[in-house]
């Protein structure tokens, strides 16, 4: 596993998938072409951006290029990096058929491979050892549990008010929001977020 600085970009859930075995690391998806229309998530990539810089990796036919080129669109350039796959042409296990240019995506690449394009990219990576020293205390699922985020009758609307006060999309599941919390602030900033909130509650 390569511990990596940046926000990891990918397409779909099965890019995700393959990834979450190479990479300790927030990875996100674009949907697919929804990320042409998504406004809350593009808000969301823009931020993660400015505080830790994005990693693009995309299959590299058109439709990947397509995400990249808008990616690149409205990210400034110095918080955004690419990972390039190779063409390699091919099938993915759980196709029927071969995708419209032939070419195996992210997820049909090898770990190999993908290592490979990661580290050409230039991104900050370490590989994670035993020897690690001891990391920074993290916000966890049990600390929203703890400050009403998840698992009370007024969970939901609590969490609401943190994605708004954020500006992080609504949609963000309890999983997901842990992640982006750990990119955004440290465990004390998150305290003193949550301090806040209830007094002026």
């Amino acid at each position: 596993m390569i511990k990596i600085k940046e926000a990891v970009i990918v397409e779909g859930k099965y890019d995700k998938i393959k990834l979450s075995s190479l990479i300790d690391g927030l990875i996100l998806e674009t949907g697919g072409f929804q990320i042409f229309r998504n406004r809350e998530k593009l808000a969301l990539f823009r931020r993660l951006a400015e505080t830790r810089g994005l990693l693009v990796i995309t299959d590299s036919d058109s439709a990947g290029f397509l995400i990249r080129n808008h990616l690149n669109g409205v990210i400034p350039k110095g918080q955004i990096k690419h990972a390039y796959i190779p063409d390699i042409l091919g099938k993915e296990r759980r196709k029927e058929k071969p995708s419209k240019e032939g070419k195996l995506g992210v997820e049909g690449i090898s770990q190999e491979i993908l290592l490979q394009a990661i580290r050409r990219a230039g991104v900050a990576c370490e590989v994670n050892t035993e020897a690690e020293k001891a990391p920074a205390r993290e916000i966890t699922k049990v600390d929203l549990y703890e400050a009403g985020l998840s698992g009370g009758e007024d969970s939901a609307q609590k969490r609401a008010a943190l994605l708004k006060r954020l500006d992080l999309p609504e949609h963000l599941s309890v999983n997901a929001l842990v992640k982006v919390l750990n990119c955004l602030m440290d465990y004390e900033e998150f305290l003193k977020t949550i301090e806040k909130m209830e007094k002026e509650d």
